[in-house]
């Protein structure tokens, strides 16, 4: 029953850990870019958007195209860095435990 006490009491110190890099997660922003900075979005640490950010030089009403491509190109990058930075946390919370293949905690 002592394992049992140990293991629960365990459990609720992760859950604690786990609310608390949830909310760390919200504030943290990290931003992505592409054509040379020209084009930049910022997402928080759980992938939601929080900003936009386009250079008026490179709007062309004639080539949507490719703002349409830098803007994806931009996104793909900040998401990027934001499922490093959420891994790089969920390794420190786990203190350096690796995840299974396939399991991206906390999403």
């Amino acid at each position: 029953m002592k394992n049992l006490g140990n293991l629960m009491k365990q459990a609720k110190e992760m859950q604690s850990k786990m609310a608390e890099m949830q909310a760390e997660l919200e504030t943290h922003e990290i931003t992505g870019v592409s054509g040379a900075g020209m084009v930049k979005v910022t997402l928080n640490g759980k992938g939601d958007m929080r900003g936009l950010s386009i250079d008026p030089s490179i709007v062309d009403p004639e080539d949507k195209e490719m703002l349409e491509d830098l803007i994806k190109a931009a996104h793909a990058d900040a998401r990027v860095k934001v499922d490093a930075y959420s891994q790089e946390k969920m390794k420190e919370m786990a203190g350096g435990m690796q995840l299974p293949p396939g399991m991206n905690l906390p999403f």
